[in-house]
């Protein structure tokens, strides 16, 4: 946005939160993914153009957005969706859950300052990972943990597993609905000898120990089935199908459900769901 408006002639300054611009191209995708010397070049090219950025600026926090609307003529907002989904189960604030966007922040950020040396990250080095979640964020977890050196990863997913070829209702020139393999999938099998991910299958509860650290996550299948009413897939779970597997480590990548609240509320916007 700040690019294209620059190109037509505009002044355009990019105010950024955290201490280095690129927003999720910075710290949302590990640098096995994008390297940050393409997004570093970028911003350079982009600074050389006369854009201007300011870091360590959180609109709504340390920067009121009544200052800012008055300030410029225009105000874009870009903020992303940044809200994780949280899940609801007994255990969830445990020792050891985490957040899959404060895990690849926190690393990427390790990575930049001091080559992981400052150790400000969250290691899954020698440990049991489980990662909930089954699409990108779930999979760069994957990769991530595995370059710590975690000890085993399973990655849960709602869904069921998809065919390898299409369907006969998802015809081209649809998105191909069909099983991919990305490169966190790829890395377990290369080092664990299996693919890390159980389908249809979700966390009823986490277990602690008696010091209060998580030590398990109990789970449950689950079966889908189509509504008559709606025609939409509905899930429930499967009586007597709980299990327990070990954990030191879980990563929820359950994708996120919008702007985080104090933006809007600074901003006075109306939001939909």
């Amino acid at each position: 946005c700040a690019d294209q408006l620059n190109q037509m002639g505009h002044r355009v300054t990019v105010f950024e939160r955290a201490d280095r611009a690129g927003g999720l191209l910075m710290y949302g995708i590990p640098n096995m993914k994008l390297d940050k010397k393409v997004v570093n070049r970028r911003v350079e090219l982009m600074e050389k153009e006369g854009v201007v950025f300011k870091l360590d600026t959180e609109i709504g926090k340390n920067y009121p957005a009544v200052k800012l609307v008055n300030e410029f003529d225009a105000v874009v907002l870009c903020t992303g969706s940044t809200k994780p989904r949280m899940l609801t189960c007994e255990g969830a604030d445990l020792k050891g859950v985490h957040y899959a966007v404060d895990f690849l922040k926190a690393n990427t950020k390790s990575l930049l300052d001091s080559n992981l040396e400052d150790r400000m990250f969250i290691s899954a080095e020698g440990k049991n990972v489980i990662v909930v979640g089954g699409g990108d964020t779930g999979t760069d977890c994957v990769g991530t943990s595995i370059r710590h050196g975690c000890k085993s990863v399973t990655q849960l997913e709602i869904m069921p597993e998809l065919s390898e070829e299409r369907m006969p209702n998802n015809p081209w020139p649809e998105w191909p609905k069909v099983l991919k393999t990305d490169y966190g999938q790829q890395e377990a099998i290369a080092v664990f000898g299996k693919d890390p991910r159980i389908y249809e299958t979700t966390v009823k509860e986490f277990i602690k120990d008696d010091k209060g650290v998580l030590k398990q996550v109990k789970c449950v299948k689950l079966a889908w089935e189509k509504d008559e009413k709606t025609g939409r897939m509905k899930m429930s779970e499967i009586a007597g199908s709980e299990y327990v597997l070990d954990v030191d480590l879980v990563f929820i990548a359950a994708g996120f459900l919008g702007t985080q609240d104090y933006i809007a509320k600074d901003f006075e916007l109306k939001l939909t769901e």
